[in-house]
């Protein structure tokens, strides 16, 4: 018999996580989705979270998915103004620095802008998570005073900086290297198979209900939200590794 596979890619916690924070969004929306569906009620939605947590406790040794929902839910709650700042500190020092194209250019590689600004306002979040921890780990107190002295408020400067902070303090790192210390078994990954299936049709269905409200959509976009995890890990994990 030949080993049974994944029916997902990534990390079998990224994966749980991401189905957690969907079942939490479907039942903050419910009002409007069990108008839609019979049998999506209260105790559906309840025997799914169950079941997430139970898989998680039971195979990978993690307590609960609720803090480990933290990182997708407070990128959706600061999304919005941090894009916003992010816009406004670009354009200031676009504008300011347009006579020096050179050092402009400069510093807007290296905050990260030229690389991920555009995809981060498309609404890509992985390219948010990256050019948030960018901008915080390269916007030394030098760049920063370069950049005011051009005319920039120091507290826009600050504020985009705290939005790094903000998805530090919902970090899943620790949490997801709990989640690698247990020998992933057939039943595991059966178990893990059922719940993607089942929680993946949940998120096709909803994101059909909402398709013409682009944001309600995204909360049941399994990719978005796996994405974000996964590049919330990568961004800390490269933050806290120490510098040569």
């Amino acid at each position: 018999m030949s080993p049974r596979t994944r029916k997902y890619t990534g990390k079998d916690v990224d994966m749980l996580v991401a189905c957690s924070t969907i079942i939490e969004n479907a039942i903050a929306n419910k009002t409007f989705l069990q108008t839609k569906r019979s049998n999506w009620t209260d105790d559906f939605f309840t025997n799914l979270q169950n079941n997430i947590n139970n898989a998680l406790e039971q195979h990978l040794g993690i307590d609960s998915a609720k803090n480990l929902r933290g990182a997708t839910q407070t990128l959706l709650s600061i999304q919005k103004q941090a894009l916003k700042d992010l816009a406004e500190v670009k354009i200031q020092i676009a504008e300011d620095f347009k006579k020096e194209p050179v050092k402009q250019n400069e510093i807007l590689i290296q905050l990260g802008f030229t690389t991920y600004l555009k995809e981060a306002q498309k609404g890509d979040q992985e390219a948010l998570v990256q050019l948030l921890y960018k901008f915080k780990t390269n916007l030394t107190d030098d760049l920063k005073n370069e950049i005011v002295s051009k005319g920039t408020a120091e507290s826009i400067l600050t504020q985009t900086t705290t939005y790094a902070d903000t998805l530090k303090n919902a970090d899943i790192t620790q949490e997801t290297f709990k989640g690698t210390r247990k020998e992933i078994t057939e039943t595991a990954i059966k178990a893990f198979n059922e719940i993607y299936d089942d929680v993946i049709s949940i998120a096709k269905i909803a994101s059909n209900f909402y398709k013409e409200e682009p944001v309600k959509k995204d909360l049941f976009s399994f990719s978005k939200i796996n994405k974000t995890l996964s590049a919330q890990r990568k961004a800390t994990t490269t933050e806290n590794t120490p510098k040569p």
